[in-house]
């Protein structure tokens, strides 16, 4: 159990302490001595702590320069984009299904044939143009500029189908306007 600090000091019988005549100046003459120590082993600890940092930088060098090469491992390959990252993957797929589903609302007929082959000729070019990339990526490694240079890629595809929808949208008017007006 707890004791009240205050009961216990009233309780204690004062015992009549006397202190040497020469206790004050024994006090200061020790404390002095140990301020000196102090002073004498304080760069001692930086000493030990400098050795250890030394010796320990001698062994890592001396470790690194004296292995043999690290053979390389496997590298991963890529197959695409989206085999680098899964957010890559998911702008990867973005792109590709709307590129996908763009081709599948395209109309061919026999006046849209010439405009239609061509574009379609442009971005079989660009997707030769994308597989290369890939292989890029799979013997320079994951570089900022290959992933932009394939989303670009995939971008260009897009927007040239884009243009190729606006085109055939505006040939089709044309062509109407031609059969209203052969029609007068």
């Amino acid at each position: 159990m707890s004791k009240d600090l205050r009961e216990i000091l009233k309780n204690k019988v004062e015992e009549n302490l006397n202190l040497s005549n020469n206790h004050r100046i024994n006090f200061e003459a020790r404390l002095k001595n140990e301020l000196h120590q102090e002073q004498k082993n304080g760069f001692g600890f930086w000493k030990i702590a400098a050795s250890i940092t030394i010796l320990i930088g001698l062994a890592v060098s001396i470790y690194f320069f004296n292995t043999n090469p690290v053979e390389p491992k496997l590298a991963k390959t890529f197959d695409s984009l989206g085999s680098v990252s899964p957010e890559l993957k998911k702008v990867e797929n973005f792109y590709l299904a709307s590129i996908q589903s763009e081709i599948l609302e395209l109309e061919q007929t026999a006046e849209n044939k010439e405009l239609l082959d061509g574009y379609l000729e442009k971005i079989s070019e660009l997707d030769n143009d994308y597989k290369d990339l890939t292989s890029d990526l799979n013997t320079d490694g994951i570089n900022e500029k290959i992933i932009n240079a394939l989303i670009d890629n995939l971008q260009l595809r897009l927007k040239l189908l884009y243009q190729l929808k606006e085109q055939l949208n505006n040939l089709k008017t044309v062509n109407k306007l031609k059969n209203e007006t052969n029609n007068i």
